[in-house]
């Protein structure tokens, strides 16, 4: 994985002339945008692009197929139940975990690939039919190149059971034989039908003997002169020894007992018993492994693969893991015959063989177009572990590497990213770090969508992202007028600054329309209301009306002196502070509310206020407008506290004297 093996392919933009014009791109989390720029070295005249738009590459666009999301979303599950298995499992017990694991993803793969098939006959557009049927095929790969990595990995089936597991393999994805099979038994008569005897051959390639017996049958029934040689035919396929899951002979016993069926073959081959049926006779020599019979069947056996495994069940039936590798080289170079050079799959496929999972791995990411694939095997195959010593040399592991980019390819997508977290929370090395920068990377369009976001943040500790995200939705909340929303937020972020700009914004409406907004939220600040001086003097201004409209007069006087005479208050609403003072000014009771010390403080707010003196330093802004309506209210005032100065005098001259 550390050295490129290939050139990269090269993306055509259309429209544009590289060689002549230059192009300007720039990089995002899952795309690139590309377009052409003006800058011309040798016509400097010449300021206007050819080629006027703007084009976006996405590196992996998988994740858009509405089909594939249910492969992302399925195997999302089950990794996560990968995850979890108990170490402490060995043995038995946790490589029957690990195959069962190993087939639910194949079985996810292969809906994925019959529910695009179906999409694929279904369309009406030949060119996404023709896309249809790609993908496909690639799915199809998939889950033949997972099945035999199953196979050889994770079951580590031994001689004699690792036959049977490939036999399975190859009948599994060389399945026309059901098709064609159907075509014949539903004709009137089978043994005349023009593939009738090439069925029986694929059947005998599968190793299916029973099934090709019973055709045989039919051909003995509707020809008579045959019949004999179709029984010693039929005898040979029922005595053929394999050893079955159930049984309990040894290896030794079944390799003699395949010998002495392999030297009646080959007593019937030199008798030429099968002389008279040419179609018999190519059945027993393919029956004794012999390669050029094989290699005569190419068209029906379809791939080198499948005649690998024809070969191993007729020459080798207990072959050993070890020695796959050789029958598997020379049964690629027989079976192309110089004729092709291999493909992607068989060198991948040919890896697998050689034991070489590194390779295998290695050989799927260069040629499969996104990481699904590459990330779960290899997670699996680390569970199995079959890959503790393969580190890369920038400091992870190739399964957290892989795991790595494929989360990152998710978090490209609106709603898959989602499952991208997971991927990121069981990388131990580098997926925290991977996660903060792309959760911060995406788009907040709903407040839904930013509460998911902030509650996966919140719940890993993540707490820069968590003020992030709340600055932002503050900072939409102002911008849209709600101003209560725009508070919560900042109170969550923690943001001292922001809390005192929505303050403001909450004093500056009061001001306008004479009530407050988001009573609930104001009133019940509780410890919050401590972020800042200023929303600190929005809760207690709020509680003060609340202590007013309770007729709780005296503690509503002593709370609005404190405001003012604590210098939390904003000197801009001082003189709405005196104004709300004057209806407890004037009260028609007798008794006084302010006290003549408490009346001596508000008479020097309003001289400060009026002198336009700066209060601690604090500079004066906003100065009053000297016309008629302001003159009016200080008289009111000065008036106001005057007499409440009289009456409090009297009143607590007269308790001293009593």
């Amino acid at each position: 994985m550390e050295e490129l093996d290939g050139e990269p392919t090269v993306t055509l933009i259309p429209g544009v002339n590289s060689k002549k014009n230059q192009m300007c791109f720039d990089w995002g989390p899952g795309e690139m945008l590309v377009c052409e720029t003006s800058f011309n070295k040798k016509e400097k005249s010449e300021m206007v692009p050819s080629c006027p738009f703007i084009y976006i590459i996405r590196k992996d666009v998988d994740v858009y197929s509405q089909i594939l999301r249910k492969l992302f979303n399925e195997s999302h599950g089950i990794f996560l139940g990968l995850q979890r298995i108990d170490e402490e499992l060995t043995g038995k017990s946790r490589k029957s975990q690990l195959v069962r694991v190993s087939k639910n993803y194949r079985s996810v793969i292969r809906a994925c690939m019959e529910e695009m098939h179906q999409v694929a006959i279904a369309a009406k557009d030949p060119a996404n039919g023709r896309q249809f049927s790609s993908q496909v095929s690639i799915l199809s790969a998939m889950e033949l190149i997972w099945n035999l990595c199953e196979i050889l990995f994770i079951e580590v089936a031994p001689a004699g059971p690792l036959l049977l597991h490939l036999l399975d393999w190859v009948r599994l994805h060389v399945c026309e034989v059901d098709s064609l099979s159907a075509d014949v038994l539903g004709s009137e008569n089978p043994s005349k039908h023009d593939s009738f005897w090439n069925l029986v051959t694929i059947l005998v390639l599968q190793g299916r003997l029973d099934e090709a017996r019973q055709m045989l049958s039919k051909e003995a029934d509707a020809s008579p002169a045959s019949a004999g040689i179709c029984r010693i035919m039929g005898d040979l396929m029922r005595t053929m020894p394999i050893l079955s899951p159930g049984n309990t002979q040894t290896l030794t016993e079944l390799e003699l007992k395949w010998q002495h069926w392999h030297e009646e073959c080959e007593r019937y081959l030199q008798d030429s018993t099968f002389a008279t049926s040419p179609h018999l006779e190519s059945l027993l020599k393919i029956m004794l492994g012999d390669e050029a019979a094989l290699l005569e069947q190419k068209e029906l056996l379809s791939n080198w693969y499948h005649f690998l495994v024809t070969r191993l069940l007729y020459s080798n039936p207990t072959v050993k893991p070890i020695d796959l590798h050789y029958y598997a080289q020379s049964s690629l170079d027989l079976f192309l015959g110089g004729e092709s050079s291999p493909e992607p799959l068989d060198n991948i496929l040919l890896a697998a063989f050689e034991f070489d999972i590194h390779q295998v791995i290695k050989e799927c990411s260069i040629a499969l177009s996104n990481w699904w694939f590459v990330a779960h095997l290899t997670d699996l195959l680390d569970h199995c572990k079959l890959l503790q010593s393969h580190n890369l040399y920038f400091g992870s592991n190739m399964r957290e590497f892989l795991l790595l980019e494929y989360a990152s390819g998710l978090f490209a997508h609106p709603s898959l990213w989602q499952l991208g977290v997971d991927y990121f929370d069981y990388c131990p090395e580098l997926g925290r770090v991977s996660l903060e920068l792309h959760i911060e990377r995406i788009p907040l369009n709903t407040e839904q969508k930013a509460l998911k976001v902030l509650r996966i943040c919140e719940q890993r500790q993540m707490t820069e992202q968590v003020r992030s995200i709340c600055k932002i939705l503050a900072m939409k909340a102002v911008r849209n007028n709600r101003l209560g929303s725009a508070l919560s937020w900042s109170i969550r972020a923690k943001d001292a600054a922001f809390a005192t700009l929505v303050s403001d914004r909450f004093l500056r409406d009061y001001c306008e329309r004479g009530c407050f907004s988001d009573l609930d939220l104001i009133d019940n600040l509780g410890p919050a209301m401590m972020l800042s001086d200023r929303l600190t003097f929005l809760g207690k201004y709020r509680e003060f009306h609340r202590m007013y409209g309770e007729k709780r007069f005296a503690d509503a006087a002593s709370l609005l002196l404190s405001l003012m005479t604590s210098r939390i208050a904003p000197r801009s609403f001082w003189m709405t502070l005196l104004t709300d003072a004057l209806p407890l000014l004037e009260q028609k009771q007798v008794k006084v509310i302010f006290s003549a010390e408490q009346t001596y403080e508000l008479m020097r707010c309003l001289e400060d206020l009026t002198s336009r003196r700066p209060v601690h330093g604090e500079s004066d802004t906003e100065q009053l407008q000297d016309d008629d309506i302001e003159t009016t209210k200080v008289e009111m005032l000065r008036l106001a506290l005057a007499r409440n100065l009289a009456r409090a005098i009297i009143r607590e001259g007269s308790l001293e004297g009593s």
